[in-house]
């Protein structure tokens, strides 16, 4: 399924790799003292989650997210409480997670996530940020600038685009998020939001690019 029927070109799809690959950090794993889960409209945070969990990379996780008007339908109950039942699902056991089920931004996400960390007299060093795959860059860019004092590891499901276009199903709300992103990571710095992070000029062209194609239907009002 592609949303509103937009045709999408082999040159669009070139561009959008573009800004998929800048948008994962490519960090090497390695274990944290906790790791944070932030909610979104994809149930594959929770479920990589688990798997790092099994890998023995940390020993505590966080939930994050209430709900929008993007998540309502697919997580009535709230992103943190669905995502906690998926781990659950997999083996995850419940000790280990710690639920926040407020944050309604990816500001949020962190500030709130520290303070339920705190409260459980939690104080870690190092954090494994666990995101949709293009939300990486812009978790990294918040989390540094919110929290800068720890050391941030930025981790995803490892899929390639088509891949994760599959997994949506919806190829133009894919590229659309991909251009929204980018977008926040621009200018979010000026806002306070986030710490800036440099975009080469070609990532920034295809952005450009396909703004101008008409993958605007995320980009902040």
């Amino acid at each position: 399924m592609t949303s509103d029927r937009q045709a999408i070109t082999e040159e669009h799809r070139r561009q959008a790799k573009l800004l998929w690959d800048y948008h994962r950090m490519g960090h090497t794993l390695r274990p944290c003292d906790v790791a944070i889960g932030l909610g979104s409209h994809d149930l594959g945070v929770a479920g990589h989650a688990a798997q790092l969990y099994h890998e023995g990379l940390f020993p505590r996780l966080v939930f994050t997210g209430g709900n929008s008007p993007a998540t309502l339908a697919w997580f009535p109950r709230g992103e943190a409480v669905h995502y906690r039942e998926h781990a659950l699902r997999l083996g995850v056991p419940d000790e280990v997670i710690l639920l926040e089920p407020n944050a309604a931004n990816t500001g949020e996400n962190i500030t709130l996530s520290r303070q339920v960390l705190a409260a459980a007299g939690i104080r870690p060093r190092s954090v494994l940020l666990i995101a949709k795959p293009y939300m990486e860059r812009r978790s990294f860019a918040t989390a540094r600038k919110l929290w800068p004092e720890v050391e941030i590891v930025c981790a995803s499901q490892p899929l390639a685009l088509d891949e994760y276009v599959k997994a949506i199903g919806d190829e133009k709300l894919v590229v659309d998020m991909l251009v929204g992103d980018l977008q926040r990571l621009i200018e979010y710095p000026g806002r306070g939001f986030s710490i800036p992070q440099e975009v080469p000029e070609v990532v920034r062209a295809a952005y450009e690019a396909l703004l101008g194609a008409g993958f605007d239907s995320r980009l902040l009002a």
